[in-house]
């Protein structure tokens, strides 16, 4: 098992906030992560227009999905339909999903997973409007800002993304350390 490391995986079109967050409160939570972009260059443009540099891309020599303990995927249109077009990241998907390993997936994205089987018989949530992809693939769908079934996080929208990358704290470093870093930020509620 590698340390822990996250991948946030940056599709052009993605909502920044739901990717930006996650790897805002990893680095608090002194969690290492990388932003890397499915594209082959590092300069990603979000749904909103927001120019974003990752830290690498899929197309790097160097670059191993192994090196990664999460992989996290960002929501957003069409981010999610070019994250779900992805077929190295697809694949890896599964095959981490067959062996029990973490992966995490906000708003649209949860559809990803759901249309690659990964759902089938979890519990998920994703963006309202859009559950109907989950329970086709045979999840159970819930309405709670953030899911986790097993070492699978789902939430559902950039309203959530917060609680979303806290639950990913939580993952790692327990329930106490995510509250802490909760209070620290002043989240509310």
């Amino acid at each position: 098992m590698p340390e822990t490391r996250i991948a946030v995986f940056v599709a052009d079109g993605l909502e920044e906030i739901e990717g930006l967050t996650v790897v805002d409160i990893l680095y608090r939570a002194n969690i290492p992560c990388d932003t890397v972009s499915i594209t082959p260059s590092t300069l990603v443009t979000s749904a909103h227009n927001v120019r974003i540099v990752c830290d690498r891309t899929l197309d790097d020599q160097d670059f191993d999905f192994a090196s990664y303990d999460m992989l996290v995927l960002p929501g957003g249109m069409p981010g999610t339909a070019n994250l779900g077009a992805c077929e190295p990241l697809c694949a890896e998907l599964v095959a981490r999903a067959a062996a029990g390993r973490p992966l995490a997936a906000i708003c649209a994205a949860p559809t990803v997973l759901a249309k690659l089987g990964i759902l089938a018989g979890k519990r998920a949530c994703c963006f309202p409007g859009m559950e109907d992809a989950l329970s086709a693939a045979g999840a159970e769908v819930c309405f709670e800002p953030v899911v986790r079934d097993g070492a699978i996080i789902t939430s559902r929208g950039m309203g959530t993304a917060l609680d979303f990358a806290l639950a990913i704290v939580a993952f790692y470093q327990g329930d106490e350390a995510a509250q802490a870093l909760a209070k620290a930020v002043v989240k509310q509620g």
